[in-house]
């Protein structure tokens, strides 16, 4: 956690962007694994926790924009819950932790926000993406569960995301202590590569270093040699000579800030030929798109030095013929890398995405994205210094998708089908660090590297 006073003015901040009513910010509950007593790992709401920083279950904080009041609720623990859990902060406690006066039982949370909504007051909140959390707040203001989402509180919704998006330096130090977490896992992933190893054993091996060094995954690991499934949870094979490994994966330190990087590899330490020239166009599209960043550029001027340096490459190779701009004009970059180059990184590994266009449609609220320019709207949005995003340029051969694209007539001229045939079993090539924008470009998160360059990654993979 940080100090009361980082939380303060972050409250602050939020009451002043959103001027009036009250701000309603519900954390999470435990979720039952296969009875109530036996929860899932919990996670805490990233919202709360920025502007609450506790991690415990089962609280929400309500903030007046109007007054400046504020008020953390929850309920004490009983004596049997102690007999089970131990002695625990009392509410009154956790809330003068994060700089909060006022803290009350969860019971009058309902009865508080049920008498500003008869006066007529606006309650905000955040749409939400757990079940239990749209059923909470459809009791706590009496509205159908169907219509949650569509009263949801767009203005908070923009301010969150503009202020969870610039990070400010004790956040950037807390990312740059969460990168340490995801060099032990990918490291360790290399290192144990070789024939005749299973994905599952090493998969579970890079899992237990998140939980070992941090709170765990900050998502399910991808780790598998079909390595054109972008993404493949499936970790039921054994790793055969000649093949690659496509290990992405990151951890989320016990502060609440995450890493997220992906590493490919052969899996008998040698790349062959034909697996070293579609690696080495991944690395330079890594290496471009980092290089081309500036503070004040759109993220699609990020993503287009990707794409055209994938392109460019696989024109070397015959597989791609004529101009890149045709190329890409004609769908190219999508048959090859059928994803975006990056994504927001915070206490998120997909940073605020539960209020993205990755989670609702974001059509109707174009304008609004448009003079926003943050990470939610990939196609609006406008990197700024402070801003951590992910690098993950791929290149895939997926053989439906190649079909597709034949049968349909799509890339014809451009892309040669016939050289293609000889890739169908290659699998795909991913590379991905974490970047921070800075005043000057960007900085790649970390104090060292997990090996990239095919000389460092040969001297590593297998020599446990």
């Amino acid at each position: 956690m940080f100090s009361a006073e980082t939380y303060a003015k972050r409250r602050a901040e939020l009451r002043r962007r959103i001027g009036s009513g009250l701000i309603l910010l519900p954390g999470n509950g435990e979720s039952p694994m296969n009875y109530p007593n036996n929860a899932y790992s919990y996670r805490q709401d990233s919202t709360f926790a920025y502007f609450f920083g506790h991690s415990l279950p089962a609280l929400a904080g309500v903030i007046d924009a109007d007054s400046g009041a504020e008020a953390l609720y929850g309920d004490d623990f009983t004596v049997d819950d102690i007999i089970w859990m131990g002695p625990q902060p009392s509410v009154a406690d956790l809330a003068a932790e994060v700089g909060v006066a006022q803290s009350k039982p969860m019971a009058a949370l309902a009865a508080d926000l049920r008498h500003a909504v008869a006066q007529g007051r606006k309650v905000h909140y955040l749409p939400p993406y757990r079940g239990e959390t749209t059923l909470q707040v459809s009791q706590l203001l009496g509205i159908v569960p169907a219509m949650v989402h569509d009263r949801m509180s767009l203005d908070l919704l923009f301010a969150v995301a503009e202020m969870r998006e610039v990070k400010s330096a004790e956040e950037l130090a807390c990312i740059e202590e969460a990168f340490d977490i995801g060099y032990r896992m990918h490291t360790t992933a290399m290192r144990m590569c070789r024939p005749g190893r299973t994905e599952q054993e090493i998969a579970g091996a890079v899992d237990g270093v998140a939980k070992s060094f941090g709170t765990g995954v900050s998502f399910a690991t991808i780790l598998s040699q079909h390595g054109e499934v972008l993404h493949n949870h499936d970790h039921s094979g054994t790793l055969e000579s000649g093949r690659l490994l496509l290990c992405d994966a990151g951890g989320e330190h016990t502060n609440g800030y995450v890493s997220d990087h992906t590493r490919t590899y052969p899996v008998n330490g040698r790349f062959t030929q034909k697996q070293r020239d579609i690696y080495e166009i991944v690395l330079a599209a890594h290496d471009n798109a980092a290089a081309a960043v500036r503070p004040e550029m759109m993220y699609t001027e990020y993503s287009d030095a990707a794409f055209r340096t994938i392109i460019e490459g696989l024109k070397a190779l015959d597989i791609v013929r004529g101009s890149v701009d045709d190329a890409l004009e004609a769908g190219a970059g999508y048959l090859f890398m059928p994803h975006g180059l990056g994504h927001g990184i915070g206490m998120d590994v997909h940073d605020c995405e539960n209020i993205g266009e990755r989670s609702f449609p974001m059509d109707e609220f174009e304008e609004r994205a448009k003079a926003s320019a943050c990470c939610i709207t990939r196609p609006f949005w406008r990197l700024r210094e402070g801003t951590v995003l992910s690098d993950e340029p791929g290149i895939y051969f997926v053989p439906a998708l190649i079909d597709k694209f034949r049968a349909e007539g799509k890339c014809k001229g451009i892309v040669n089908y016939e050289k293609l045939e000889s890739y169908r079993d290659f699998g795909g090539i991913r590379l991905e660090d974490d970047l921070i924008v800075t005043a000057a470009g960007a900085k790649v998160v970390g104090d060292r590297t997990i090996p990239i360059k095919v000389e460092d990654v040969e001297a590593i993979v297998g020599r446990e």
